[in-house]
């Protein structure tokens, strides 16, 4: 059998269990398009006594991560973490990972980020920027710690999104701070990407860190960095710390009119349900409450919305891997929109915003639909 850390493959991932009903393959958008087949991997893992088996499974390196397969299994297993599990047997051989997976993962070893670009230069969002933002490693104090993530950071597009988390929360007379350029990678991707020795590494770093800022509260404005904060974290070192989506916290804030907002919007705004948020921590109505809360908006939903919600693919490490030949469901998503008269898709994950953007102009809509951030509309709406 093949074996991870003293214990079968099978044990690890509880495979005896799997009763091979198919629902997680049922519910895998990806598999539309792809060889990538849950349940045919979760069987072959379960009676292969070689990882030689997981070379030929290039498909491995389709999954999106967007948890769809886990929560449909009626046996409460989890599929998705079968596939991380594979991929990280194919690290640890050093075979049959793409190149472009490799240099990410290198970046982030290097530079704390898996875009390539120097740590020394995670504060450029600033420069544009002319409010003041707090920095604990200059030796300032704060009540919240604000993790801005490696997107936001580096980003052309998304540095937009990291000004306009500033600026709402400037209004708000939030008292946050930010690490400056000692902070790093939450590494939610290299978790999804089987590299477990590196997720383990930044772990402890991050920890250690948080730690030494004598971190409290915490909130993120990637639901990666979320998800990686909130529930994987506690399972290699102790967690002394509180985190938030800002679309929580900001949901929290509108309840207690702790948020003015005065200009109309005067669009039609649809939202899109980040699988990280969403199908991974169950948080719908917080980010719709927030859009509601901006003046001259008409909300619509999309047919696909909440648990249904289809993924963009951007997660899972697809943001440095091309994946499977075909068309995109991020494309699909932008249609989805239009049929509902959407002038703005509305998103609060920086990965969706890259991946619909994108869709956007392949899908013909460019000029018709926009994409936004929440935080966006918000600081419009000051």
């Amino acid at each position: 059998m093949m074996e991870i850390a003293g214990e079968t493959f099978a044990q690890k991932f509880d495979l005896y269990t799997c009763m091979q009903c198919g629902k997680c393959t049922g519910g895998c958008t990806v598999s539309l398009k792809s060889p990538l087949n849950v349940r045919r991997m979760m069987r072959t893992a379960l009676i292969s006594e070689s990882p030689d088996v997981v070379l030929g499974l290039k498909e491995l390196w389709d999954c999106t991560s967007c948890g769809t397969c886990t929560s449909r299994c009626p046996r409460s297993l989890d599929p998705a973490e079968v596939i991380f599990g594979m991929r990280s047997l194919l690290i640890e051989e050093g075979r049959g990972v793409p190149k472009t997976i490799m240099e990410a993962l290198e970046s982030t070893v290097k530079n704390g980020n898996p875009w390539g670009r120097s740590k020394m230069k995670r504060t450029e969002w600033l420069q544009d920027f002319e409010g003041e933002v707090k920095d604990l490693t200059s030796g300032a104090t704060a009540e919240l710690l604000a993790f801005i993530g490696c997107t936001p950071s580096y980003d052309p597009r998304v540095q937009d999104v990291a000004r306009a988390f500033a600026t709402v929360f400037n209004a708000a007379g939030v008292d946050y701070g930010i690490l400056g350029n000692e902070e790093s990678c939450c590494g939610s991707e290299m978790h999804a990407m089987g590299e477990e020795g590196l997720f383990e590494m930044l772990v402890e770093e991050n920890t250690e860190l948080f730690g030494g800022f004598e971190v409290k509260d915490m909130v993120t404005i990637s639901p990666h960095c979320y998800n990686a904060f909130s529930n994987k974290y506690s399972e290699y070192a102790d967690v002394n710390f509180g985190v938030k989506h800002y679309t929580q916290f900001l949901a929290e804030l509108i309840d207690k009119d702790g948020l003015e907002l005065s200009k109309e919007l005067g669009k039609v705004v649809t939202y899109h349900d980040p699988c990280y948020l969403g199908k991974h921590n169950s948080i719908y109505d917080e980010p719709r409450k927030v859009i509601e809360a901006i003046p001259g908006v008409t909300f619509v939903e999309m047919e696909r919305s909440r648990e249904r919600s289809l993924c963009c693919e951007g997660g899972g490490g697809m943001m440095w891997n091309e994946g499977a030949e075909g068309e995109r469901t991020a494309v699909v998503r932008v249609r989805d929109a239009a049929e509902q008269g959407a002038e703005i898709i509305a998103v609060a994950c920086p990965f969706c915003m890259l991946t619909l953007e994108d869709a956007v102009k392949t899908a013909g809509y460019d000029g018709q639909i926009i994409v936004k951030d929440i935080l966006e509309l918000l600081a419009e709406s000051l």
